[in-house]
């Protein structure tokens, strides 16, 4: 009779359990978004990934297999721009159906662009819900922050696409001084009309390439202070631990806001996520230097049991706190780039 082996529990040094992943499955992105993928250091000549190198379809799925046995419950898939990579709803498909039952939350972050195309695809393959990255609503400072040609009404089509296939629709923004912070009340607005929920994030110091400097940050709590200003908000109590949004309703009925105040609120004792690069290195921050090879383990003949135990090592090992340790000057030091493992 064989024996059922209960998994490892994926839990770090500083008792913070292994419960949402983020998952990349591209490098490649049709933005070049100046916090991200700045094109001076991202264009023609840059040398994305090979397929040949991307972990494919069945090893994501059998790696994600073994995780959800491990604990983990929400997956993102990210970029990179997801719907660049080919065959996407097919991969979702067998994601919802891992280990009979999917995960408990499926979600996608995508600039928006392609979700006409593919949004109904992704719906009916199980996707739940999309985050779509817009950081403003006027087309000059739209193309500033993007730094693309794209028109802004091709994202505004996208997030009317996810939302007439059925998913649920989340908006983030990167808050730039100078840049886009113009823009907060407008798209609180938009935000509010359009019944989705808008997330503004306080710019981060992610990677080295991004040009980061403290004055650009625009604290938490002046947007939700010229947010109440105008639709008077109360603090909601989080769904989940793990969350990194302080959720806010508006007293008048007009749904929710978000803010991330991962600079001037470090949440790192809270955090519940890891993230793997599309060819499989396994990054316990967002700040961190290096990731742990997966990819060889699954194409080496590993068993089930022994990739379990691999990321129960390297999560075990983990305590990083980076934006609590952050200095005014910004992290120092190499840093894994946004683009490579998703926001």
């Amino acid at each position: 009779m064989t024996q059922h082996v209960v998994p490892r529990q994926l839990v770090d040094r500083l008792g913070r359990p292994l419960t949402d992943l983020r998952l990349s499955v591209t490098d490649r992105c049709n933005f070049r978004c100046r916090y991200c993928m700045p094109r001076e250091l991202f264009g023609a000549d840059h040398a994305f990934l090979e397929r040949s190198e991307l972990l494919g379809f069945e090893e994501i799925a059998r790696l994600l297999g073994v995780l959800r046995r491990g604990g983990i419950r929400k997956i993102r898939l990210t970029g990179g721009e997801p719907l660049l990579r080919s065959g996407l709803p097919e991969l979702v498909a067998q994601l919802s159906e891992v280990d009979g039952c999917g995960f408990d939350d499926l979600a996608m972050t995508s600039n928006g662009v392609l979700l006409p195309k593919f949004a109904d695809a992704l719906a009916s393959a199980g996707l739940h819900r999309v985050t779509v990255s817009l950081d403003a609503l006027d087309e000059p400072t739209f193309r500033v922050m993007a730094d693309t040609l794209v028109p802004l009404s091709a994202v505004l089509d996208g997030i009317a696409a996810a939302q007439q296939a059925g998913l649920g629709v989340k908006v983030n923004t990167v808050v730039q001084r100078g840049v886009n912070d113009h823009q907060i009340e407008d798209l609180a607005a938009w935000a509010r009309e359009q019944g989705v929920c808008v997330r503004f994030i306080e710019y981060m110091d992610v990677g080295t390439t991004n040009g980061w400097v403290r004055d650009k940050v625009v604290p938490a709590e002046e947007v939700r202070a010229r947010i109440d200003a105008l639709w008077p908000l109360e603090e909601v109590a989080s769904e989940a631990a793990g969350e990194v949004a302080t959720r806010f309703r508006y007293r008048d009925g007009g749904g929710e806001v978000g803010i991330i105040a991962s600079v001037t609120k470090p949440f790192c004792r809270t955090c519940t996520r890891g993230r793997i690069s599309a060819v499989g290195e396994l990054y316990t921050c967002l700040f961190a230097a290096t990731g742990f090879d997966l990819r060889t383990l699954l194409r080496g003949g590993c068993s089930d049991r022994e990739l379990h135990d691999a990321v129960a090592d390297v999560w075990g090992g983990r305590a990083d706190r980076a934006s609590e340790l952050r200095g005014a000057g910004g992290l120092s030091g190499p840093r894994v780039e946004m683009s490579y493992i998703g926001g």
